[in-house]
């Protein structure tokens, strides 16, 4: 098959090995991937590989099923699927456990699929299986923009979950609301704590999500009110701060840290099985749509890249693959 090679900071589209096949596993023929935050931070060493999970980039795909292993019986050959991965989504193929595939929603393309397991699964995951989200509660998205913003956004519609984000501009901001945010608060021209206590008469949002990380530590716990939680996903913004434990004591604050690449099998299919349910059919009946800003031929992925680090686009950028 044909992947992404990394030589030095280089990506080349050259031959490399097929995926084995192993127990319990589903091999896909990629029609489409994603770029993801993590893709970027792998190919710059800052993203350790789990153990065990293919070097090659990519953290989800869509496409269609080549080969079962005997024990799968919920997929056959010929199967339209997409698919949660731990790597190697920039390929032609790739062998992935059967808990992590879904099918695609009916009425969706590949490209659209592609745009769908690591997001919404990010979104899904931390807000209501990490952070109990229950029905009415307010959420604070941070980078209500990206891929997991977009997600998340329209998640928190569909649950009854009235939701702020903070975005780059204007204009993000008011795209964000046309997906259902309630308001927004523009990143480096507004104080999004001196935002969120207007929108909420100063009673504060019970959950955060935010993929920024030490800048935003000292505004996230004022903006929670009491027995809020903040899912950390991301340091973009830094590893280290100071923290303010009277507060953190005084709110009965919980502050959650949460990666989705390296949990294990069981925990990844049990969110997977949560989306079929919960997320599937608002996707299938058009409540919900796969955001996508660009589509590039996967031979440019570089060019894909460097669109992301410009943080000018808006939800999804997909790498077709033939």
């Amino acid at each position: 098959m044909k992947a992404i090679s990394q030589k030095g900071n280089d990506l080349l589209w050259k031959e490399n090995p097929d995926p084995d096949l192993k127990k319990d596993e589903i091999l896909i023929r990629i029609k489409a991937s994603a770029i993801n935050r993590a893709d970027l931070l792998q190919r710059s060493g800052n993203y350790p590989v789990p153990p065990g999970a293919s070097t090659i980039l990519g953290l989800e795909c869509s496409g269609i099923v080549e080969e079962v292993d005997g024990q799968v019986k919920n997929f056959k050959k010929g199967d339209e699927v997409c698919a949660l991965l731990a790597g190697g989504g920039y390929a032609e193929k790739v062998s992935v456990p059967s808990g992590q595939v879904l099918k695609i929603p009916k009425g969706l393309s590949f490209e659209q699929a592609a745009a769908l397991p690591e997001v919404f699964a990010t979104a899904y995951f931390n807000l209501y299986m990490e952070a109990n989200l229950s029905v009415g509660e307010k959420v604070l998205i941070h980078a209500g923009a990206s891929g997991v913003g977009t997600a998340a956004i329209q998640i928190c519609k569909t649950k009854g979950n009235p939701c702020f984000v903070t975005a780059g501009t204007k204009e993000k901001i008011s795209r964000c609301m046309e997906l259902g945010a309630e308001g927004g608060a523009i990143r480096n021209e507004e104080n999004f704590a001196d935002a969120i206590a207007k929108w909420t008469e100063n009673n504060g949002v019970q959950v955060i999500l935010d993929p920024v990380g030490a800048n935003y530590l000292e505004d996230n716990m004022k903006s929670l009110t009491l027995e809020g939680r903040l899912v950390m996903i991301g340091l973009m913004g830094g590893a280290k701060a100071n923290i303010n434990l009277g507060l953190l004591m005084m709110k009965r604050l919980r502050i959650i840290g949460s990666t989705l690449r390296a949990q294990p099998i069981a925990k990844k299919t049990e969110i997977m099985n949560n989306l079929k349910e919960n997320v599937w059919p608002s996707l299938e009946s058009g409540e919900i749509k796969p955001i996508i800003d660009t589509v590039i031929p996967i031979e440019e992925v570089d060019k894909a890249h460097k669109l992301m680090e410009s943080n000018q686009t808006f939800g999804k950028v997909i790498l077709k693959v033939n």
